[in-house]
């Protein structure tokens, strides 16, 4: 799945909601698997059958059976398939958005209003910040309901395109059929088949990533210009032509190098860890509810502990790796503000950056890797010029 998408993040950056989907889809693949092979094990005698429902000569098999129901795996509606995941993300990308925008003021640092003091745990006083919902109606405040959704065209194509990339991609390059890693596995084979996997994902998110960066770009200018109440970047047609005046080609692709290198760390990272969790500390022999397969009226209803326990450990993963890499997502979105001639990417917000690196380290020095990550609960920092009086 962040201020990214794929937005994130790959799956966990675009939201929890994106995540938990991944999750529960490879959950349900599994489960769906686990299902067959135990039917083709154990083939249900001829004496089970119904007897007012025979059971018929011959079954088609399941791919004509996928294109005949229209499921979601069918060829003749592919295009409406992925016409409907488009629109759900859309969906998803506008009712988040708000909170999108002011994760990016604070993480240019603009902060319109002064902190608040209160207590913590230990009922010391504390500087706190404003939540996103005191942000968000400050910014109803200065531009109406409307002027929370700034920048949310471009962001909107982004999404698309990316969507779009991915399944033509999946059409060209189909996955192989990965098998189920279990902790049956040896060492060897279990980390090929992650790593397999894993390969195929980042080709899918870095090509994705490249194609829909430059409209990226464009949404996170159009947000800053809040800052300094700019009106540069007033339409993704005309900000293009902007882009390209100005900067070149290469003006669309800055900040891509540390999301792309986001999007790497957290692919291998959590993917790998909830490798090691499901192969080496999930039991296979903790599953099936009492009944076994079922009975005659619903011989598919099983339920594997194991299978709904590795269904949620990706996602878990991906909660606690997204908050490490971070710092390349923040690091990447001032990148593509900065020096663009917008207030919010020139001093006294930001110095003039040579390079992604140059701007890491000056985060780091400033202790402010982590700026934005919360939204909530605020504190100034120790090296802020705020002081309790």
């Amino acid at each position: 799945m962040g201020a990214s998408d794929p937005e994130v993040a790959p799956w966990a950056r675009g939201g929890a909601a994106g995540m938990a989907g991944a999750g529960a889809g490879a959950g349900a693949r599994g489960g769906a698997a686990a299902g067959v092979e135990a039917r083709a094990r154990d083939p249900p005698p001829a004496h089970r059958a119904h007897p007012r429902h025979p059971r018929p000569a011959a079954q088609p098999s399941a791919r004509r059976m996928d294109g005949a129901s229209g499921g979601l795996g069918s060829g003749d509606n592919a295009p409406t398939t992925e016409a409907l995941f488009v629109a759900l993300g859309a969906g998803v990308t506008a009712l988040s958005h708000p909170l999108l925008y002011v994760k990016l003021l604070i993480q240019v640092g603009h902060e319109p209003m002064p902190p608040t003091i209160g207590t913590n745990v230990l009922g010391r006083k504390v500087l706190y910040l404003p939540s996103f919902f005191t942000y968000a109606k400050y910014i109803v405040q200065v531009d109406g309901k409307i002027g929370l959704f700034r920048g949310l065209s471009p962001r909107l194509m982004s999404n698309a395109l990316s969507t779009v990339t991915r399944g033509s991609m999946k059409k060209v390059f189909p996955p192989d059929e990965i098998e189920q890693v279990s902790n049956k596995d040896d060492m060897k084979t279990s980390l090929k088949k992650v790593v397999k996997e894993t390969s195929y994902e980042m080709m899918m998110q870095c090509v994705s990533r490249m194609l829909a960066h430059p409209l990226h770009v464009i949404s996170m200018r159009c947000m800053v210009q809040f800052v300094g109440r700019e009106a540069k970047y007033s339409g993704v047609l005309s900000s293009i032509g902007k882009i390209f005046k100005e900067e070149g080609l290469l003006g669309f692709f800055v900040g891509l190098i540390p999301h792309l290198l986001g999007d790497v760390v957290f692919l291998w990272g959590c993917n790998l860890l909830a490798h090691f969790i499901n192969a080496y500390l999930v039991d296979d022999s903790v599953s099936d509810t009492p009944g076994g397969l079922g009975n005659d009226q619903n011989p598919g209803s099983q339920f594997s502990q194991a299978l709904a326990i590795r269904s949620y450990t990706k996602f878990v993963m991906g909660i606690a790796v997204s908050m490490l890499t971070y710092p390349f997502l923040l690091v990447g979105d001032l990148m593509a503000v900065n020096n663009c001639g917008l207030q919010a990417g020139l001093p006294p917000y930001s110095p003039v950056f040579k390079s992604w690196i140059h701007c890491w380290k000056y985060l780091s020095v400033q202790g402010q890797l982590f700026r934005g990550s919360s939204l909530l609960f605020r504190r100034v920092s120790s090296g802020s010029c705020f002081a309790l009086e």
